[in-house]
């Protein structure tokens, strides 16, 4: 296939990508042999330079001629004053490099002028945002509304995470499932709402199978924990988070997460080691289950009732050092549900506070 232009530019913050610029990145791959995507953020954004070029690259991996280029441009705007257009022209002419620009595409009114300063001929995508209604300011203002215009990572940045945590037989897995059975009830965008089961009991409960293969009499105090065991559900349940939240709703429930892997630790092995520790992140909401009322169910894979007080007291005292906010959820499953619906209704009320780009 014979394509019309030699080597086309794309010039943009992408603050954050979304279906537009991949449609305009897209019709530059197939009119030219080459592109160069020049992202050029300033540094007072939220979002880091690397993350976006990450973002960018997955998303057109199918076309290996389009190179992405990042550059930050702490630059201001005038697109009136000449100097200020030769200031942002010498960052784009350095992320591109030797190799002449003969098209340069682009959305935006300021294309025109970007082209004849590259004595290339200017191409306009979609410049009345027919075809991809959206904009990186109005993704800014309201990502939720623009959900099905980005792509999995980007998704997966804005979701909001909740973890639920708790003792053994408290209801942690119960209010997780719960809670996103509410979500998903909204429909919509809403509608595809999801919780992470615990990887820690998934990992229990295969090692008892390997005992009782052996040992039918074998029980849940026989299997035994090593370091590398609580490195793996550390990492194993972060995973099946980040999993998730790629194609999930703006809101995803985590049914505990590496920081209560590290009170595990502590529990089996007497201390958390360095590396579950490193694993540990920050959530947007803890939902912390309490035993108090809540009957135990011992179904085989427990380590028994006694430990439950103890367990609550940690949890407490490793979350108030987390800088994240934790609400202690007590009483009747239905109170729980309202006090939980509640804390992820105040975290998503907060919005997505990102910085303006330079003006």
């Amino acid at each position: 296939m014979t394509r019309p232009y030699a080597h086309g530019m794309v010039v943009g913050k992408f603050y954050p990508p979304h279906a537009g610029h991949h449609l305009l990145i897209r019709t530059a791959a197939a009119a030219c042999a080459a592109v160069t995507v020049v992202v050029a953020p300033s540094r007072q954004e939220s979002i880091p330079l690397d993350t976006r070029l990450d973002w960018l690259r997955e998303e057109h991996a199918d076309t290996p001629w389009v190179r992405f280029a990042g550059r930050y441009d702490d630059l201001r705007v005038d697109y009136d004053d000449p100097a200020a257009w030769d200031a942002h022209c010498a960052v784009f002419r350095e992320a591109v490099g030797d190799r002449p620009v003969d098209a340069v595409f682009s959305s935006e009114k300021y294309g025109d002028e970007l082209a004849r300063r590259f004595g290339a001929v200017h191409v306009e995508v979609d410049t009345p945002r027919v075809a991809c209604p959206v904009s990186g300011t109005a993704v800014r203002a309201d990502p939720v509304a623009h959900w099905d215009l980005l792509s999995a990572p980007v998704r997966a940045w804005f979701t909001r995470r909740v973890v639920v945590l708790g003792a053994e037989s408290t209801g942690t897995t119960t209010m997780a499932a719960a809670l996103a059975e509410h979500y998903a009830a909204r429909g919509g965008v809403w509608a595809s709402t999801r919780w992470v089961p615990e990887y820690g009991r998934e990992l229990t409960a295969r090692k008892l199978d390997l005992l009782q293969a052996a040992d039918p009499a074998a029980t849940v105090f026989d299997v035994t924990w090593d370091r590398a065991d609580f490195v793996e559900v550390a990492r194993a349940q972060s995973a099946a988070e980040d999993a998730a939240a790629r194609s999930g709703s703006p809101l995803l429930i985590c049914d505990t997460d590496a920081l209560a892997t590290q009170v595990w630790e502590e529990r089996y092995l007497g201390s958390s080691s360095p590396q579950v520790r490193a694993l540990a992140r920050r959530p947007d909401l803890y939902l912390l289950t309490s035993p108090v009322g809540v009957a135990f169910d011992d179904d085989g894979l427990r380590d028994g009732e006694h430990l439950r007080g103890w367990m609550t007291g940690r949890f407490r005292e490793v979350l108030a050092g987390s800088g994240v906010p934790v609400v202690e959820l007590s009483g009747s499953h239905e109170v729980r549900s309202r006090a939980a619906v509640k804390a992820c209704e105040q975290v998503l009320s907060a919005g997505w506070r990102l910085a303006a780009p330079l003006g």
